[in-house]
């Protein structure tokens, strides 16, 4: 392997390398510097006579003295059923004090999108244990449904919630969960460890955690290093995959650093033009193959800057994915964990994973009927700020009652509170005993008759 001493400019993250020899994109490189130093790196471009190589370490003390050598290889990551029960950085290496993983194979860490043709179409029911997920934005087993959040919303507590709760109901399977975040603070990063470690998730967890004071580049190769370990026990140790990345807007940040370094023109707000075509290569990594027993679900958490939800990020992962879960500023500040706003957030595979043998037959009707009654009662407020609640008729205070307790009782729950469908639901009915049995006109008479009459002699 050659070794070059050409170095012609280093911008940020970047160095510029003219070459003589073919180099392939995505070729590991070492960088030797004039004092023994070693630092890795991946080509980022390449072109007739320039290579753009993106250093991992940074670039501090490189100079035109310093060698590359091309490695002819890209990254590749090692694994094995050994990496259960451990936490890694960004790039792979264990951070928890215990030893080094041997690995049983090494897979490229870019992977490749499942065939559509092969794919199998999503119809299990994941229980988090969280009733706004459950009941009205189920989530399916091989999907891909992002929680929007906002900052200072507790998105990394729900995501630590579900990370803990999740499980397949009625089926003995291998069941676990890898949790790659990105660029958070240190202090995030204990908060993390330490949930993970005194609840006991981290016996069936992988933990990737890339920090804010890492290298930009780095936080590019940590969800792909997590989707790569996810495929591996997926479709080779037959295993039911999790996926949770925390957070997708400093990924897209450090994209846009790196296309800023690189002199790219800039797309929408400063974002990569390619930013659509970089996010889909990490969301479709999700799904289940045909004639395999794995599958890999992923939540994607993402913070709305500026909780706009039209902002390029959020945006451009609403097109990708199947659905959405979004937080509520104002629910969170009444006080209300967690703060999940039914209406805005969607599952568009939902249906195919609820009703009877799978989660139970009233639950199409119950989610509908709770979701009506909120979404009425919420637009009542808007009329009582202006006329009075007095002025209401009865059944408008109906639901205005309805609103208030959907958020205390049904939206509201600890943040170790693990519930099953069935209390969920059953939760719900209870709420439906607001109103006489002839305004649930989204829910059929034999249910009303069966499930209505049960809650009402209860109280």
């Amino acid at each position: 392997m050659k070794e070059y001493k050409t170095i012609t400019q280093i911008a940020g993250p970047l160095v510029f390398v003219e070459k003589t020899d073919p180099i392939g994109y995505g070729e590991l490189v070492q960088l030797k510097l004039p004092d023994g130093t070693i630092k890795n790196g991946q080509v980022l471009d390449t072109s007739d006579n320039l290579v753009v190589v993106q250093v991992f370490e940074g670039t501090s003390g490189i100079d035109r003295e310093s060698r590359v050598k091309f490695l002819g290889e890209t990254i590749k990551l090692g694994v094995s059923k050994e990496m259960l029960g451990r936490i890694l950085n960004g790039a792979g290496k264990p951070i928890d004090g215990g030893p080094e993983i041997i690995p049983e194979k090494r897979i490229d860490i870019n992977g490749a999108a499942i065939n559509p043709y092969s794919r199998a179409s999503p119809a299990d029911f994941i229980q988090t244990g969280v009733s706004t997920i459950d009941a009205t934005n189920t989530l399916v087993r091989g999907q891909k449904l992002p929680i929007f959040s906002g900052s200072g919303l507790p998105h990394n507590e729900i995501a630590l919630q579900i990370a803990r709760q999740a499980k397949v109901v009625g089926q003995d399977v291998n069941f676990v969960v890898i949790f790659a975040a990105m660029g958070i603070t240190n202090e995030e990063a204990q908060y993390f460890m330490r949930d993970f470690e005194q609840t006991g998730a981290l016996e069936r967890s992988v933990v990737f955690l890339n920090l804010a004071d890492d290298p930009a580049v780095e936080r590019l190769v940590t969800p792909r290093m997590a989707l790569t370990t996810a495929e591996y026990l997926a479709f080779e140790k037959d295993m039911h995959v999790l996926v949770i990345l925390t957070d997708m807007t400093n990924y897209c940040e450090s994209l846009r650093e790196i296309g800023a370094a690189r002199e790219e023109i800039p797309g929408r707000r400063g974002y990569p033009g390619y930013m659509y075509t970089d996010l889909a290569m990490i969301y479709e990594r999700a799904g289940m193959i045909k004639g395999k027993k794995g599958s890999i679900t992923q939540i994607p958490i993402l913070t709305m800057i500026g909780d706009d939800i039209t902002h390029p990020i959020p945006d451009l992962t609403g097109y990708i994915t199947e659905g959405q879960i979004v937080l509520n500023r104002e629910l969170h500040r009444k006080g209300i964990y967690p703060p999940i706003d039914v209406l805005p957030s969607l599952s568009r595979l939902m249906n195919l994973g609820i009703g009877k043998g799978k989660t139970r037959e009233d639950h199409k009707n119950t989610s509908d009927q709770l979701y009506a009654g909120y979404a009425e009662g919420r637009d009542l407020r808007g009329l009582v700020a202006i006329v009075g609640e007095e002025a209401l008729s009865e059944r408008d205070k109906r639901f205005l009652k309805f609103a208030a307790e959907f958020e205390n009782k049904f939206v509201r729950q600890k943040r170790d509170e693990d519930r099953s469908i069935t209390e969920t639901l059953t939760l719900g009915w209870k709420l439906f005993t607001i109103f006489p049995k002839n305004e649930l006109t989204r829910i059929s008479g034999e249910l009303k008759e069966k499930y209505y009459k049960e809650e009402k002699m209860k109280i």
